[in-house]
C-alpha cells in the first residue's frame, strides 16, 4: 500500500461545472440506433417504436445532451431523406459505414425520443458532400416558426412548433482522409465560416461547433485548429476535439494514464485558441467541445473487423465496433471524467460517444435484455453528483503524489482526484487508483468543518473477476461497491479542517459524496463513516 496526501481548499474553486460536459451521441451507425434505441417488434417499444427498456436506462445514465445524426455518416446524409411520411422516404447506401440506411428514424422521431430521453439535442450538419445551403436550410426547417417553405414543410409533416436547436456542428472530422468530402483546412473554414455566417443570420441564438482535430496525433493536429480559427474566430462558439484511447499489446500502464494524455491535449488546444485571439476573457471566446471521447479500440477495428465489413454485402443495421468493456475500461472512463472536470474552465461541452451498442455504455440485443456496461457507472455517478464549482485538490505540502513511468506519456500520478463543491456546501470528490497491484491510502485535508460522509463506493475488480472482467446479457458482476469503514471523516473544530481518510483498492475509480451538515464539536461526535 502507498500513500497519498490531498488538500481540498474551497477558496481555490476557478469554474462552474459545465451541465454538457455529460452529453452522449447517437450516429446512424451500426445497432446504435436500430435494434438499439429504436426496435418497433420488441416487447418493451411504444407505438412509435423505441424501446422503454433503453429508454429507462438512457434515463438513469444522467447525460444531457446528444449529438445527432454523426459522426462519420453525416458526411454524406441527406436531412431531407429523414422527414415527412416514412413509407415515402428513401432507402440509401451509407458509405461512411458500409450499410443501407431505411431512414425510418430522422429529425422529427429522434427529437421527440430526446425529449422524452431528457437530452439537449445537438444537431450536425454535412459539409463533406453538401455545404451552406443545406446547412441553412435544415436550421429554417428546424427553428423557424411558420410562413416559410421549409417552416411549414416541418408543420405539415407533424411538429407545428419548431425544435428549437441551439447546438449544431459544422461538420464531422474533416481533417481526417476517412472523412467523405475530406478538406485541407483552409477550405474546411472558409466553408464553416461562410456556413456559420448564414445560420447566425437565420437564427442567432444558435451556438455552433467548429470541427477540430480528429485525435492528437493527426499530422495536421496544430496547425489545423490555428487555420480553421483564422477563419471562423467570431463567428463560431465552440471547436471540437475527439479523443479517444485504447490499451495497446499489453500496456496497462499507459492505458491508466490517458487522462494525463488527454490533459495535454486539451491544454494544447486551449493555447492555440488563446494565440487566435479566441480566449475565456475576449469578447467573442471559443470553448472546446470533446464531442466524441471514450475507451475504443481502434486497432482492433482496422486491422480486423474493418476490412470484413468495409466490403462485400451491404447489411442493415450491422454488429459495428461493440466493445465489451472492462473493469480497466471503466476506471480509465472515470479518469478521463477526472479530466475533463478538471478542465472546466475551457471545456464547454462533452460527448461520451456513443450511447448504444456502438462503443457504448449501454448494450442491448434484439427482442432481448439491455443492461449496463462497466463504463455506464463512472458516467452516471459523476453526472449525477458534479455541481457547483471545480476544485483541483492539491498535493499536501509535506507529501507528494507518487507518480509511475509510462511508455507513452512519461510521468503520471498514480492517484488522480478532483472535487466539485456544490452551492450548498456540498463536496463531490472523485479518484482513481492508477496502481495495478497496490493500494492507496489517501489523506484529504478539507477546508471545511461542517461536512458529513453521505455514500462512498469504488468501482474496482469484483470478487473472483480480474481487471478483464465486463458485464454482458447473462451477468453484470461489475459495479459500485461500498468503501464501508474505508471511507472515514474525522471532523474539524470551528476553525479547523476536516480530513476524510479513505483506503482505495488497487486499479479503482471512487466516488464520495459529502454533505454540508450544522457544526458539531468533534469531541461530540464520532468519526463519520460509510
Amino acid at each position: 500500500m502507498f500513500s497519498v496526501r490531498l488538500v481540498i481548499d474551497p477558496d481555490t474553486a476557478f469554474a462552474r461545472v459545465p451541465r454538457r460536459i455529460f452529453g452522449t451521441f447517437v450516429e446512424h451507425m451500426g445497432r446504435s440506433v436500430y435494434e438499439g434505441i429504436y426496435e418497433p417488434e420488441h416487447p418493451s417499444a411504444d407505438s412509435r417504436g423505441f424501446r422503454q427498456d433503453v429508454l429507462e436506462l438512457v434515463r438513469e445514465l444522467g447525460a444531457t445532451t446528444v449529438r445527432y445524426p454523426g459522426g462519420n455518416f453525416v458526411s454524406g446524409y441527406r436531412w431531407e431523406d429523414g422527414v415527412g411520411p416514412r413509407d415515402q422516404r428513401p432507402v440509401r447506401l451509407d458509405a461512411a459505414w458500409h450499410s443501407v440506411e431505411t431512414n425510418q428514424v430522422g429529425l422529427h422521431e429522434f427529437a421527440d425520443w430526446a425529449q422524452d430521453a431528457g437530452l439537449e439535442l445537438m444537431y450536425a450538419v454535412n459539409l463533406g458532400t453538401r455545404g451552406i445551403e443545406s446547412a441553412a436550410d435544415v436550421l429554417e426547417y428546424a427553428n423557424h416558426p411558420s410562413g416559410t417553405a421549409l417552416s411549414d414543410r416541418r408543420r405539415a409533416n407533424g411538429a407545428e412548433q419548431p425544435f428549437g436547436i441551439r447546438l449544431w456542428c459544422l461538420g464531422n472530422e474533416v481533417d481526417g482522409p476517412w472523412q467523405i468530402g475530406h478538406k485541407t483546412a483552409e477550405e474546411y473554414g472558409r466553408l464553416a465560416a461562410e456556413s456559420a455566417r448564414l445560420m447566425k443570420f437565420i437564427d442567432p441564438a444558435v451556438e455552433l461547433v467548429a470541427a477540430g482535430s480528429s485525435n492528437a496525433e493527426m499530422p495536421t493536429f496544430g496547425e489545423w485548429e490555428r487555420t480553421v480559427l483564422q477563419h471562423t474566430a467570431g463567428l463560431v462558439d465552440h471547436i471540437s476535439v475527439h479523443a479517444y484511447y485504447e490499451e495497446s499489446d499489453g500496456d496497462a500502464a499507459s492505458f491508466l494514464a490517458s487522462g494525463t494524455g488527454l490533459d495535454r491535449y486539451l491544454e494544447t488546444v486551449a493555447e492555440i485558441i488563446d494565440e487566435a485571439g479566441a480566449g475565456p476573457d475576449t469578447e467573442h471566446p471559443v470553448g472546446i467541445s470533446v464531442d466524441e471521447w471514450n475507451v475504443w479500440y481502434q486497432r482492433r477495428w482496422n486491422e480486423i473487423d474493418k476490412p470484413r465489413v468495409m466490403t462485400g454485402e451491404w447489411p442493415e443495421a450491422p454488429r459495428l465496433i461493440e466493445d465489451a468493456y472492462s473493469v480497466t475500461d471503466a476506471v480509465v472512463v472515470g479518469s478521463l471524467l477526472v479530466s475533463l472536470l478538471r478542465h472546466a474552465d475551457r471545456v464547454s461541452m462533452a460527448n461520451l460517444a456513443q450511447l448504444v451498442n456502438v462503443i457504448a455504455p449501454i448494450r442491448s440485443e434484439p427482442d432481448g435484455p439491455a443492461w449496463r456496461q462497466s463504463t455506464f457507472f463512472p458516467f452516471q455517478r459523476t453526472a449525477q453528483l458534479a455541481a457547483g464549482r471545480v476544485v483541483d485538490p492539491a498535493a499536501h505540502p509535506d507529501a507528494a503524489v507518487p507518480v509511475y513511468d509510462t511508455a507513452r506519456y512519461g510521468s503520471a500520478p498514480l492517484v488522480d482526484a478532483v472535487a466539485t463543491l456544490n452551492d450548498d456546501g456540498s463536496i463531490a470528490l472523485f479518484v482513481t487508483n492508477r496502481s495495478l497491484d497496490e493500494d492507496a491510502s489517501i489523506e484529504i485535508e478539507i477546508a471545511a468543518a461542517g461536512v458529513r460522509v453521505v455514500r462512498a463506493q469504488t468501482l474496482t475488480v469484483p470478487a473472483g473477476g480480474d481487471r478483464h472482467t465486463i458485464n454482458d446479457a447473462d451477468a453484470q458482476p461489475v459495479g459500485f461497491t461500498d468503501l464501508g469503514s474505508a471511507a472515514r471523516l474525522v471532523p474539524g473544530d470551528a476553525d479547523g479542517a476536516s480530513v476524510l481518510h479513505l483506503t482505495v483498492p488497487a486499479l479503482s475509480w471512487s466516488a464520495v459524496e459529502l454533505a454540508s451538515t450544522p457544526h458539531t464539536s468533534a469531541s461530540d461526535t464520532e468519526d463519520d463513516h460509510v
